[in-house]
């Protein structure tokens, strides 16, 4: 997608996120009733009766799901307007020996196709790898003539990538940097961002833009690792635009998981299911029919019997527990997670949606700033969800 067409498509989304954000913002979590279940009552029981598998079976591909209406009107809609065609690739130049070994297998798949993607008019001199890590990336890119500057805020990795590329006799240079604050870029850097998070590759258009960097590319990551309350749009549309999107809604394209083993999911299910046993009992002990936030828990509590889990949370919280059917408030649990999950469905047909919209307001602001913009995927869904990426070039 170039940026003539961004606009139009950015408006179309905006209208079709504010019309239909009470569908997306409320969270089945923390409602036992959703405002749209008294609208939509044969969708609401359709999806309620459904269970755990069924719900774990449809997350992936929500749109594919034979639900009552609106939800396959409302999954056509998301569909045409998020769809986006891969990016051009061509091979890279052939690896230098034993150079992935240290990066997990998928990583080094995302950093394969995340250069393969990349076309620029005028051939980088000096990459700029941002928010770097140990620099895995920045060294897949660099070719002969050329140079490389890795930005990391951690020491450790700082450490552990400079002895990486000394290893392989590379002229990397790795600096401790936080990016957050004064950051020296100069126009002949070409920056790349594969993942970086919300406020660290947003600063990132914002200072290369400023100094006047020719080309740069980026896969947005985690938008909502923000240091404000509330979304800040960057481009002229999107400070124009009625949508109000706080943390919370945010972190809605970040709910699919494609790569979580089984036993990764167990644990994720285990924990939301015994805090959703324990909602129950918070709501009768208090007598307020609303959910209270429980601070995160280590993975060790969901060893604990359910009864103990409970009842240390409920110290937390201030709460007496007294004796209680843990058995019956479990299985609770674990029914209402079913219920969730299933209700989440709806939510999906929103998830790239709200994604494409923050990304084309990031391409926005590049256009802004005068670059010529392209937004397209530089991989499958199935190696990472976050696979859209934005390549800017000024002429």
């Amino acid at each position: 997608m170039l940026a003539r067409d961004a606009e139009v498509r950015f408006q179309a989304l905006d209208a079709f996120l504010i019309e239909h954000q009470g569908l997306w913002k409320p969270r089945p979590f923390t409602h036992r009733q959703l405002p749209w279940e008294t609208q939509h009552p044969d969708l609401a029981q359709w999806l309620r009766q459904r269970s755990l598998a069924d719900a774990e079976a449809s997350h992936n591909q929500p749109h594919d799901l034979l639900a009552p209406a609106p939800f396959p009107q409302l999954a056509a809609q998301a569909r045409q307007l998020s769809a986006v065609d891969k990016l051009p690739t061509q091979p890279l130049p052939t690896a230098r020996h034993r150079l992935s070994v240290d990066v997990p297998g998928r990583k080094w798949d995302q950093i394969e196709a995340f250069g393969a993607a990349l076309h620029f008019k005028q051939v980088p001199t000096h990459w700029l790898d941002w928010c770097a890590g140990k620099g895995h990336l920045g060294r897949r890119l660099l070719q002969a003539d050329q140079t490389l500057t890795c930005l990391e805020y951690d020491p450790a990795l700082i450490a552990a990538g400079q002895a990486l590329s000394d290893h392989h006799r590379l002229a990397v240079t790795h600096r401790l940097q936080d990016v957050m604050a004064d950051v020296a870029i100069s126009p002949e850097h070409t920056p790349v961002a594969l993942h970086a998070c919300g406020d660290l590759h947003v600063r990132l258009l914002q200072l290369a833009s400023k100094a006047g960097c020719k080309q740069l590319a980026l896969a947005p990551c985690c938008y909502n690792r923000i240091d404000a309350q509330t979304y800040l749009p960057l481009s002229n549309a999107g400070r124009a635009s009625r949508l109000q999107l706080s943390i919370d809604d945010l972190g809605l394209p970040l709910s699919e998981t494609v790569t979580a083993g089984k036993r990764v999911r167990l644990q994720r299910d285990t924990s939301m299911a015994r805090r959703l046993g324990f909602d129950q009992l918070q709501r009768e002990l208090r007598g307020v029919d609303e959910y209270l936030p429980t601070p995160s828990l280590a993975a060790s509590w969901l060893d604990k019997p359910f009864a103990d889990y409970c009842q240390e949370l409920a110290n937390l919280k201030g709460l007496s527990t007294g004796d209680q059917d843990w058995a019956a408030l479990e299985a609770h649990g674990w029914r209402r997670l079913a219920q969730v999950r299933n209700l989440e469905l709806v939510r999906g047909l929103f998830r790239r949606p709200l994604e494409m919209w923050l990304v084309l307001d990031r391409a926005l602001f590049l256009g802004e700033n005068g670059y010529r913009v392209q937004v397209g995927t530089f991989c499958e869904p199935a190696l990472t969800p976050r696979n859209l990426m934005v390549l800017a070039e000024r002429d």
